[in-house]
This record gives structure tokens, sequence and C-alpha cells, in this order.
């Protein structure tokens, strides 16, 4: 049966996978309402989970070492009622191979080699180089939308990433070049990051140690 993961695990898991961000992203990443999640960070923040921080007239959460600890540990119960069968561990198998594939996107899409410079920036002037890429990001994508079926069929909060990575890709290829690999959008190269920050939290395991040469 599928699973659901209560509103105060979600909230908390949110601000695992932002980073740092506001009420009001954090209520939209975990569907609560702004008011829940505004309640439930403050009370957060008095148990020494979550801090919040300000830069000028920005200002948002992030977790502390002890949130982080907290959601992993509530994370793990979680993942031992919902998924005796350790469904989540093959996915996550089948994903890293689609995740090399990613981190070579993402590279192409900001690099293209030239005889005097291997590090060359991508003035994205070669429409042939850029739409090699974004052919590759749409077979990810096809390929994404099985895994993250088989995910849902477990934990619903897994639901929305391939349908995200898929307005992502529609933005970029109408000339949004931000929209592939950029932080400050839900780009396919941030959905994914997420969605993979998403399953070593769930799994516990440590993102160095999966590969140590970086990942998606």
């Amino acid at each position: 049966m599928t699973r659901r993961s209560p509103s105060d695990l979600r909230i908390l898991h949110a601000v695992r996978l932002l980073g740092y961000a506001d009420d009001t992203a954090i209520a939209d990443r975990a569907a609560v309402t702004k008011e829940e999640a505004a309640s439930w960070l403050r009370d957060a923040e008095l148990r020494g989970w979550t801090q919040h921080t300000a830069f000028a007239d920005l200002g948002g959460w992030s977790l502390t070492e002890e949130g982080r600890a907290e959601n992993e540990r509530r994370l793990a119960e979680e993942r031992a009622e919902a998924d005796p069968e350790r469904r989540i561990e093959v996915v996550h198998r089948d994903f890293l191979p689609l995740n090399a594939r990613l981190l070579k996107a993402c590279t192409d899409w900001q690099m293209k080699p030239t005889a005097q410079d291997r590090f060359a920036f991508n003035d994205h002037t070669d429409d042939e180089w850029d739409e090699r890429v974004l052919t590759e990001l749409a077979a990810l994508g096809e390929e994404l939308g099985p895994l993250i079926g088989r995910l849902t069929e477990v934990l619903t909060r897994f639901d929305g990433y391939d349908t995200r990575f898929e307005t992502a890709l529609r933005r970029a290829r109408l000339g949004q070049h931000d929209w592939v690999d950029k932080t400050h959008v839900d780009s396919c190269h941030r959905v994914w990051f997420q969605l993979h920050e998403d399953l070593i939290a769930t799994l516990g395991i440590d993102r160095g140690a999966e590969n140590p040469t970086g990942s998606g």
C-alpha cells in the first residue's frame, strides 16, 4: 500500500531538499499551508532542528545538524514500515546510470570544448550542439517517469519529480536556457538534484561515498 508521509515529516524533509528557503517555498514543497509550515518551523527552531537566517531583505530556513539527524531518523522509520521489500534501493540502483548521463548533459550544456580550450564556455551559438543536449535530457525524462511511478507506489512524497522535469525541459526548448541547469529556477538540474537528495536521504546514504566524483 502506498504510504503518505505525515505533514511534519514532509515539512522537515522539504527544508532538507531545498537547502535554504522561505515559508512559502517550504509549504509548497511539503504540500501544506503556509501557516502550517510557518508554525511547525518555529516549533522546530525551539527544538534545535531548524534555524532562520536573513540577508538584507531575504530570509529563509535551513536545517541544523540536529535537524538533519532527526530527518534521517524519521525517514529511516518511515522506510522500514513502508518498504520492507526494499524497492527504493532497487530504484536507486537504476537511477545511478541515469544520473551519470544527466551530469554529462549538464556539463555539455555549460561547456563546449574547442581545439584550443577543452573547458571553453558554451555560448549557445551552436544549435546542433545544444539540440543534442536537449534531446538527451528528453530521453532522460522519458526514463525518469517510470522510476517515479515505482517510487510513488511506495511513498507518495516522491510524486511530481517527472512532471517538474518535463516542465523545465519545455521551457528550455523555448529558448529559456536557465531552465536546464540554473538553481534560481526549478530547472532540470535542480529537480534532478533534489530527487537524488531525496533518494540518498531516504536510504541513509552519504552522497560523497556513493559517488566520489560528484552527483546530480
